[in-house]
Formats: structure tokens, C-alpha cells, sequence
């Protein structure tokens, strides 16, 4: 194994977790015989090329200490997607600084990067160890039982529609309906992990609609109507990423992202809550609400989880270690090893086999109608979502006279 500097970047939308990851790379960096200097690239790949470097060996230790209880990307994002005449310049940046181990926080996109970067390097006779460090929310890369920062935005999402479930409840002789979108292009994984904020079978949510099946806008208003005949309201949570049979997003987005990814909810479309609201109140004639937080979930560091930022933080720590080993071209794993007690344990994928596609959710995890979950995917999230609070509601004892 040679010995050199370190860079370590971070892509994609952020987590409540993701700069425990960097923490733990700049700590366990600190202490390896083969790294001399670690370097973070402010803004991503794109930071990389303009020679935009953080010396995160000089930061104070508390601020590293610090970076594992902030949210957000404390290097910088980016969503730059990788062209040809872009190699050339990353090498000539590699060995200006002499970085022989690059390691790379994010999802899909960025493990595609990565992949790409170390095998351009390896192509050129350039020794470059590449290691990617599991990021999403969305929880959709292959090879991983689950990925840092998901289980702190489901259970932000949970905390959402279970609070604004009661608030429906409480209001339904006012508004009918209350629609919840989350984020989720490809996979359901967040819309889905809300199943966990119903206690009792009148609870929110009652329907749940992710891209993994097709959208049928007549079976759609019947559950609603089913809904609110069984308990005078109706509580919906839907993916951003849900489409027609046809492929058409139910939002009519028609905005692209640099890696073709179509923009739910951006400029040229509605977002799926809106539209859905229409349907329903255009077939019922009924008052109802939508919410849509967006990326604030991504962020969401008062409900984070101690397990996720400890998971996190691990993958950065292991990452370190596998490329001491001098593992490259591969992303750190977590490995379920038990469901009760909680066990897991690290590995690893090779990156060529989580690049660009996304992981869906297995049939198993949904019921046969497929707008809601079944018992199988409870018991995979319910490790993950830590203690839930327990509302009470009134009981029926009326005045009698």
C-alpha cells in the first residue's frame, strides 16, 4: 500500500446523519499509518476539480466532535455528473496534491462517480484507492440492509403523519381528508416506513402509495371513499416518484436533473399531494389538507437517532479501514444479522453493483392491494424507528341525562 493524502466528499441531498460519516473518516484517517493528510472538497467532485479544499486535519477537535450532532452537508454538496473531459482534470488534481485514497459519502449517483474516478485512475496506472460510504434517505442502495440517514427521516416522516393524523382525526367535521408527500423518486422506503405511526386500525395512515406500483386513479377514489365511510376521514401518504400505468408521473412533472432524474414537485409540474387533493375534492366535493415537507426531513437533526448517528459514523470509521486494507472500488455495507435483539455487522458491495440504479422495495413489504404494508416490512423497520410517543384520546363516556 502506497502512502498519501486523503480527500473525502459528500454528494446528494444531505442527512441528519451524513457529517457523522465525515467525522468518522477524519478520525480514523487521523490515526492510519498510510494517510498523511486529509483533504474535504467543498461542493462534491465539482470542489475536487477546482482545487476547492478543506485541510480537515487542522480543524479543532471539538469541531469535529461537533460535526457528529450537525445536520446537513458541512463540506457542500453537489449534483455534478461526471463527463469525459472531466477525468483528465480530477487525475491532474489527484496528483497535484498527491490523494491516493478518495472516499465519497452519497447514494447511487455518487457511488457511480466514484466507481468511474477509481477506474479512470486504475486505467491510467495511477494508484488511487476508492471506497463510497452509504448516504440516502431514500434508503434505495443495493447491497445494504439499510442506509445512514433513513431511519432518522422515516421517523421524521412517522412523527409527522402520526401528529397530523390526530390533528384530521380531531378536525373532520371540517376537513375530510389530510394527503402527505414524501420524498422517494425510485423506491417507497420513507412513504412506507409511516405505517409505524398507526397504533389502532382507525390510526393514520390508512392508504399509502409508492412508485414501486402503478397508480390507478378509479382505485384510488374508491379506497378514499372506503375510507371515509369507515371513519369520516381519510389519511393519505404518497411518494413523490408515484406514475401512471404508463409511466407518467402522477405530479406531470416534466423537469430533469442532471443525472436524468425527473424533479418531482419542481418548476413544470404539481406535486403529487396537490394533485391528488384535486382528484379527491373535484370527486367527493370535500374540504381537505396537503403537506409537503420536502427536504426538510433530510435535515431533521432534533429527531434523529442515537443508532443511526453511531451507524454513520461507523461506515466512515470502516471505510478507512478497508481502504488501509487496500479494498478499493467498493461501498461499506450494513449487514442485518438479527432483527430482536438488533445486530448488525459491516461489509461490503463492489460500486459497479450499486451505480445509478435504484433499489425498490421487495413485493413482500406491501399488502396485495398495494396501498399499504404488510407484516413483514413492520418487522424490518420497527428495529430502526426507536420509541414512538403514546397519545391518548378520549374515551366515548358521554353526558348522559
Amino acid at each position: 500500500m502506497i502512502k498519501g493524502n486523503a480527500v473525502i466528499g459528500q454528494s446528494g441531498g444531505p442527512t441528519s446523519v451524513i457529517n457523522s460519516s465525515l467525522a468518522g473518516v477524519v478520525t480514523a484517517a487521523g490515526t492510519s499509518d498510510l494517510i498523511s493528510g486529509i483533504y474535504g472538497m467543498n461542493y462534491g467532485i465539482e470542489g475536487l476539480m477546482n482545487e476547492w479544499l478543506f485541510d480537515l486535519g487542522a480543524q479543532p477537535d471539538d469541531i469535529i466532535r461537533g460535526l457528529r450532532h450537525t445536520p446537513s452537508s458541512a463540506l457542500g454538496s453537489s449534483r455534478h455528473k461526471l463527463k469525459e473531459e472531466d477525468f483528465p482534470r480530477i487525475l491532474s488534481v489527484l496528483e497535484k496534491y498527491d490523494i491516493r485514497y478518495m472516499f465519497l459519502i452519497g447514494g447511487n449517483d455518487t457511488m457511480d462517480t466514484i466507481h468511474r474516478v477509481e477506474a479512470y485512475c486504475r486505467s491510467k496506472g495511477y494508484e488511487l484507492t476508492g471506497v463510497g460510504i452509504p448516504k440516502t434517505v431514500d434508503n434505495d442502495l443495493f447491497g445494504t440492509d439499510h442506509t445512514p440517514g433513513f431511519a432518522s427521516a422515516a421517523r421524521s416522516n412517522i412523527l409527522n403523519v402520526m401528529q397530523a393524523g390526530i390533528l384530521a382525526r380531531d378536525m373532520k367535521k371540517v376537513d375530510q381528508f389530510v394527503i402527505y408527500q414524501t420524498i422517494g423518486r425510485d423506491a417507497g422506503w420513507l412513504a412506507a416506513a409511516t405505517a409505524m405511526a398507526r397504533r389502532e386500525e382507525g390510526d393514520a395512515p390508512h392508504l399509502i402509495y409508492t412508485p414501486e406500483h402503478i397508480f390507478d386513479r378509479d382505485s384510488f377514489l374508491a379506497d378514499v371513499d372506503r375510507c371515509i365511510r369507515r371513519h369520516g376521514w381519510v389519511s393519505v401518504v404518497c411518494g413523490e416518484g408515484v406514475k401512471y400505468a404508463d409511466g407518467t408521473p402522477v405530479s406531470a412533472s416534466v423537469v430533469k436533473d442532471k443525472f436524468s432524474n425527473t424533479e418531482f414537485g419542481a418548476m413544470g409540474g404539481a406535486s403529487v399531494a396537490v394533485t391528488l387533493h384535486g382528484m379527491i375534492s373535484s370527486e367527493f366535493g370535500i374540504r381537505g389538507e396537503f403537506q409537503v415537507p420536502e427536504s426538510l426531513i433530510m435535515s431533521d437533526f432534533v429527531r434523529a437517532l442515537p443508532t443511526d448517528l453511531d451507524e454513520a459514523w461507523q461506515c466512515g470509521v470502516e471505510a478507512v479501514r478497508m481502504a488501509g486494507r487496500g479494498e478499493t472500488g467498493y461501498m461499506v455495507t450494513i449487514d442485518r444479522i438479527s432483527d430482536d435483539p438488533y445486530e448488525i455487522r459491516y461489509g461490503k458491495i463492489p460500486l459497479g453493483e450499486v451505480a445509478i440504479a435504484a433499489r425498490p422495495m421487495p413485493g413482500e413489504y406491501f399488502n396485495e392491494a398495494g396501498n399499504f404494508v404488510s407484516d413483514e416490512f413492520i418487522r424490518y423497520m420497527k428495529p430502526l424507528t426507536g420509541e414512538l410517543p403514546d397519545f391518548v384520546r378520549l374515551k366515548k363516556v358521554m353526558v348522559l341525562k
